[in-house]
């Protein structure tokens, strides 16, 4: 999930004082959340996959220019030195892990945390349904996420929209050929400011500020929009189709303007894993943040043999929000960040 990501960090303030310590999501919602879990588990169990947890706190940790963790310093065994350990911005690396070690369809309900993302659709920490398939392509990513919006949400057939398709559309650029001052000059013409310590030649920034301002709010008003080959600089952890200009087989799935679900097929080759940690980690700095972990247990499962696969991360509060037609986050989760 990008910069843009409708992140808003004003949140309204509850009502303090002797209310605090009561949910700011009614019974009702949270019954109908309830439902919601059980329905997301019928969902994979009937198609075969694997329920598996894995760690919340681990030395490694996912390598994004966006994305923040939290950290925590722990004392290792007798003699050893402090280990730096990570909450979980996904539950990405150690589903792989499992993937290279055997197993063939897993999916995942945990918590995952992420610094600093606060708004009306977004919170520290939330709820994530993750899930891999072995043998899956980019097409058979999209069908499942698609199945699985149908099935919890019965808003149709998930649609599929190219991501230059979409740009041309409600743009009126082609986002594979544009360069940055192009997309400055369009966003200036419909008022859209980026933050002013932000860097005008960051082309995917202004490619993600256009996608949120222009061209998200029409995504899957109809019905669920699966957008898919992203610019191959998006490409995260996913493979990259060698095309002219290359793009990202990468694919989110939209509903109601709000992005749901994120997928890959996935990247298998470790050394492009690590040529990608390192340009991510330049960025960070670049951007005044830290440096994460480069070298990490994904690495060596990588090196052992990942299976051809696709992976889908949902956001499961915002699933629940649509589901009950809620605005705001604070509507679906019994305590969000300023009630914990």
């Amino acid at each position: 999930m990008g910069r843009f990501k409708s992140r808003d960090l004003r949140m309204n303030s509850e009502a303090a004082g002797q209310d605090d310590f009561r949910p700011t999501a009614s019974l009702q919602n949270l019954r109908l959340r309830a439902e919601l879990l059980r329905q997301v588990r019928d969902f994979f169990d009937r198609r075969g996959f694997l329920e598996v947890e894995t760690p919340i706190l681990s030395a490694d940790t996912v390598v994004d220019r966006h994305l923040d963790p939290f950290s925590t310093d722990s004392p290792g065994a007798p003699n050893e030195p402090t280990r730096r350990l990570w909450l979980q911005t996904s539950p990405e690396f150690a589903m792989k892990r499992l993937l290279a070690a055997g197993a063939d369809a897993i999916y995942q309900i945990t918590r995952a945390f992420r610094l600093g993302e606060l708004g009306p659709l977004h919170n520290p920490e939330f709820t994530m349904v993750e899930w891999y398939r072995a043998g899956d392509r980019m097409d058979e990513g999209m069908q499942l996420a698609g199945e699985l919006c149908e099935a919890t949400l019965n808003r149709g057939t998930a649609e599929r929209i190219g991501y230059r398709e979409a740009f041309l559309q409600h743009v009126g650029l082609d986002p594979h050929v544009v360069d940055a001052r192009q997309l400055a000059a369009k966003a200036s013409e419909h008022g859209i400011r980026p933050p002013a310590s932000w860097a005008e030649a960051d082309r995917d920034g202004w490619l993600d500020l256009l996608l949120v301002e222009l061209v998200q709010p029409r995504l899957g008003v109809e019905r669920p929009v699966l957008l898919y080959d992203y610019p191959a600089s998006q490409a995260a952890l996913s493979r990259i189709r060698d095309e002219d200009p290359p793009v990202a087989k990468r694919f989110e799935l939209y509903v109601s303007g709000i992005e749901l679900a994120n997928g890959y097929h996935e990247l298998l080759d470790p050394a492009e894993l690590r040529r990608r940690n390192e340009r991510a980690n330049a960025q960070r700095r670049r951007d005044g943040k830290t440096s994460l972990p480069e070298r990490s247990r994904l690495l060596a499962a990588m090196h052992s043999g990942l299976p051809a696969c696709a992976g889908v991360a949902l956001g499961f509060d915002r699933l629940v929000m649509l589901a009950v037609g809620a605005k705001n986050l604070h509507e679906v989760m019994a305590f969000p960040f300023d009630r914990a």
